[in-house]
């Protein structure tokens, strides 16, 4: 099956169907709705991921369709994390956000794709490391970001299972990394 990769626009029929794609999977993942301290950067697309130059996000959809089948977003470390103070901060660090991929899609080395692209973005863009956090009790989240070379930073074995991660990023020849990025973006297709 053939998925195309496209930049999140300014278009607004995009907009709202990548809102509807991003609730209905924080539905199903995480059994709750909109949650204003969680979803600002959702509801607020351009201020967080079109207009920054060094903030995106990712939109994989089925050409036959043209339905949203998966996201991932990228942007400067913006969180106050206390544990993290000092630590990162948004022009050396980038950050994860928003990595779903339909249930009906999984298992297909999507989120993966997605994720060297956001990978070879981050480098392009001059970041030095790549920061999340993700959930123990999201299937499968821990081990997948494990085995794309995050290291765990903090395991707070709170309510939420969150854990932080952090992946330095490798020094690749930027030819290499340009010329991927680019067959990525202008192919506009990832397999």
């Amino acid at each position: 099956m053939n998925f195309k990769i496209i930049q999140l626009s300014d278009n607004i029929c995009e907009k709202t169907r990548t809102q509807k794609f991003l609730f209905k999977q924080i539905k199903k993942e995480y059994g709750y709705g909109y949650v204003p301290e969680y979803h600002k950067d959702i509801m607020n697309l351009n201020e967080y991921y079109i207009n920054p130059r060094k903030n995106n996000l990712f939109l994989a959809k089925n050409p036959e369709n043209d339905e949203i089948i998966a996201t991932i977003a990228v942007r400067g470390y913006d969180k106050k994390f206390k544990e993290f103070e000092g630590l990162y901060n948004k022009e050396d660090t980038a950050s994860i956000w928003r990595l779903y991929v339909d249930e009906k899609y999984r298992r297909l080395g999507l989120a993966t794709k997605l994720f060297k692209l956001v990978e070879s973005f981050s480098y392009l863009n001059s970041y030095k490391e790549i920061y999340l956090h993700t959930h123990k009790n999201l299937n499968g989240g821990l081990n997948f970001w494990k085995k794309m070379g995050f290291e765990t930073t903090v395991d707070t074995n709170n309510d939420l299972q969150t854990v932080h991660m952090i992946k330095k990023l490798p020094k690749f020849k930027l030819n290499n990394v340009q010329s991927g990025y680019n067959l990525a973006i202008e192919s506009l297709t990832l397999f």
